[in-house]
C-alpha cells in the first residue's frame, strides 16, 4: 500500500479513537504540532502505554534516538503512572522509511532502573504496514479498523479532523472531571474548626495562660494520669487546644490552607470524620509512647496528610499534576523536624497519618462506595484504636516516667498511700530515675509516719545517686529523720547537706540544731 503523510495522520487518529472509545485507552498527551498521541491503559498493576507518531526516519541512528527520547519521556512521567510496571508500545507511522538496517530496535528494550520501563518499537510503512500492525494488535490484544486503502484523500481530511476533535472533547471532559474532583466541597468545617480552636486558645490564654500546665489540665490537654483513671476524653479534647501562641498560628494556618483542600476533595462530612478519627488516633499514639502533657491540633493535621495520600493512591495522575510533590516534600520535611526538634510529639504526628490514611479508606470518596475498602478500614481503625488505647495502659503502667507524673500530682491532693503504691510500680523498672522514685516514696512514707521506711529509701536513695548535687534534699531529709531518731549519722547528712546547699535558710538552721555550730555570719 502506498502510504503519504496524510494516511499516517489518518491511520495515527484511527487507531487512537479506536484505543479511547472501544479499549478503555485514556489520553495521556496529545501534542497537535508534532502529530504524537500517548494513550495509557492499567491493568494488572501494570501501565500498558501506547505511543503513536507520525514522525518518519531515514536512517536507523536517527530512530535510535527518538526511542531514547521516549525513554527519557516516559520516566519524566512515570508518577503521573497508575501502574508501577511500565510496557511501551512505540509506534511509528509514516511513509518514510530508514534507508539501513533497523530490524535489531524491533527487539525488546529495556531501560534499566528500579522498576524497569520495557519498550516494543513498531514501524508501520510500505511493505511492513500489515506485519508491523498484526503484531502491535497481538501484543496489545486489540483488532484494528483500517480503512484508509477505501478512503478518499479529501474525506481522510475530514475524518481526521472529527475524530481529533473527538480526542480533544474527551481530553477536556476529563480535565473537568479531574477538576471536579479538587472541587467538590467548600470549606465551611475547616472555618469553623479555626473559629473553635481561636475561641479555646483565648479562654487558655484569659485563665492562666496556654502554657500553664495548671490550665491546659483544667480545659482538657492530653495528661496521662487522668487518661488512665477514665478521664479518656482528653484524647480528644487535646486536639483543640494549643501550647502558645506559634504552636497555634502554625496549626492554624496548616489547616487553613491544607484544611480547605482536604474538605474540596473529601466533602465537609468526610472532612471532619477523618480530621476527628486522625487526632483520635494521634492522641491514642501520643498517650501511649509519651508521657508529657501535651496538646494541639498536629495529629488531625498529620491525618490530613494520610487522607491526601490515600487520594493519590486511587488519583495518582491527578495527585502528581497538582498537590502530590508539594505534599510529599512538606511531609518530608515535617518528619525530620519531628526527629529534630525534641519538643514535637511525633508520636501524635506518626499516629495521625496513619489514622487519617485508614479514616480515608473509610468514608472513601464523595458519590463513591468501595464497601471491601471501606470495611476493611473501618475494623483496621477499630482494632488499631482498641488495640493501642489499652496496650497504652499497660505500658504507661510499667514506665518510670509516667510514674513521676503521677506522683507530682498525687502529691498536690495529698495523697500519699497512692504515692507509695506508684512509686513503687516505677521502681520495678526504673531505668534511671531509682533514685527520685526512692525520694518521692521516703517523703510519702514521711507524711505517713512510716520513718523507719522513710530512712530506708533514703539511704538507698543516697546509694543510686550518681550525683549528690541533683537531690540535695534526700541528705537533709535524712538528717532530719536521723536526728529524730537519735541516730548519730545525723550530723554527717547534715554536713552534706550543707555542703551542697549553703545558701539555704532550713538547711543552716538545722546545721545549727544538729551539730550545735554557729555558722559564720550569724
Amino acid at each position: 500500500m502506498e502510504q503519504t503523510e496524510q494516511t499516517a495522520k489518518y491511520i495515527m487518529y484511527t487507531y487512537a479513537h479506536q484505543l479511547v472509545t472501544e479499549s478503555d485507552f485514556q489520553i495521556l498527551y496529545l501534542n497537535n504540532n508534532m502529530e504524537e498521541i500517548w494513550l495509557e491503559k492499567y491493568a494488572d498493576k501494570t501501565s500498558k502505554i501506547v505511543r503513536i507518531s507520525t514522525i518518519g526516519f531515514d536512517w536507523k541512528n536517527h530512530l535510535k534516538k527518538d526511542i531514547a527520547i521516549v525513554f527519557q519521556k516516559t520516566s519524566a512521567m512515570r508518577k503521573l503512572l497508575k501502574g508501577k510496571d511500565v510496557t511501551v508500545h512505540n509506534v511509528y507511522i509514516s511513509p518514510h522509511t530508514p534507508i539501513d538496517d533497523w530490524e535489531i530496535l524491533k527487539k525488546p528494550l529495556v531501560f534499566q532502573e528500579k522498576n524497569p520501563i520495557r519498550m516494543m518499537t513498531y514501524y508501520l510503512s510500505g511493505e511492513e504496514v500489515f506485519p508491523e500492525r498484526n503484531r502491535l494488535e497481538k501484543n496489545i490484544h486489540v483488532s484494528f479498523v483500517d480503512d484508509s486503502e477505501t478512503v478518499a484523500v479529501d474525506q481522510m481530511e475530514e475524518t481526521v479532523n472529527r475524530k481529533k476533535l473527538a480526542l480533544y472533547k474527551l481530553m477536556q471532559e476529563k480535565k473537568k472531571k479531574e477538576e471536579s474532583i479538587l472541587s467538590y466541597g467548600k470549606p465551611i468545617v475547616t472555618y469553623l474548626l479555626i473559629v473553635i480552636n481561636a475561641i479555646l486558645f483565648l479562654l487558655l490564654e484569659l485563665n492562666g495562660g496556654s502554657e500553664n500546665h495548671t490550665t491546659l489540665i483544667e480545659y482538657g490537654a492530653k495528661y496521662n494520669p487522668l487518661i488512665i483513671e477514665g478521664e479518656w476524653w482528653r484524647i480528644i479534647t487535646s486536639m483543640f487546644l494549643h501550647i502558645g501562641l506559634i504552636h497555634f498560628a502554625s496549626n492554624m494556618l496548616f489547616l487553613f490552607y491544607f484544611g480547605s483542600l482536604a474538605e474540596k476533595i473529601y466533602g465537609s462530612s468526610r472532612f471532619l470524620f477523618i480530621f476527628l478519627l486522625a487526632g483520635i488516633g494521634g492522641g491514642i499514639t501520643s498517650f501511649t509512647f509519651v508521657t508529657n502533657l501535651s496538646a494541639g491540633a498536629s495529629g488531625a493535621l498529620y491525618g490530613l496528610f494520610g487522607a491526601f495520600i490515600y487520594f493519590g493512591l486511587f488519583h495518582k495522575r491527578i495527585f502528581f499534576q497538582t498537590i502530590g510533590k508539594d505534599i510529599l516534600i512538606l511531609l518530608g520535611i515535617n518528619v525530620i523536624l519531628g526527629f529534630v526538634l525534641p519538643q514535637l510529639d511525633v508520636a501524635a504526628h506518626f499516629g495521625g497519618l496513619i489514622a487519617g490514611f485508614v479514616a480515608a479508606g473509610i468514608v472513601h470518596f464523595p458519590k463513591k462506595r468501595k464497601m471491601v475498602v471501606q470495611v476493611v478500614s473501618l475494623i483496621v481503625y477499630f482494632v488499631l484504636a482498641n488495640g493501642l488505647y489499652t496496650f497504652a495502659i499497660q505500658y504507661n503502667n510499667a514506665d518510670a516516667s509516667y510514674h513521676l507524673m503521677n506522683i507530682d500530682r498525687l502529691l498536690l491532693e495529698e495523697r500519699y498511700e497512692e504515692v507509695v503504691e506508684s512509686a513503687s510500680k516505677g521502681l520495678e523498672d526504673p531505668d534511671d530515675m531509682e533514685a527520685i522514685l526512692l525520694f518521692q516514696r521516703s517523703y510519702a512514707y514521711i507524711q505517713l509516719n512510716e520513718i523507719e521506711l522513710a530512712v530506708v529509701d533514703l539511704e538507698q536513695c543516697i546509694q543510686v545517686l550518681e550525683n549528690p548535687n541533683e537531690l540535695p534534699e534526700a541528705f537533709y531529709n535524712l538528717a532530719i529523720l536521723y536526728h529524730e531518731l537519735g541516730d548519730s549519722k545525723a550530723e554527717a547528712m547534715i554536713k552534706q547537706a550543707y555542703e551542697l546547699k549553703p545558701s539555704d535558710n532550713n538547711v543552716e538552721e538545722m546545721y545549727e540544731t544538729i551539730t550545735g555550730e554557729k555558722l559564720k555570719g550569724d
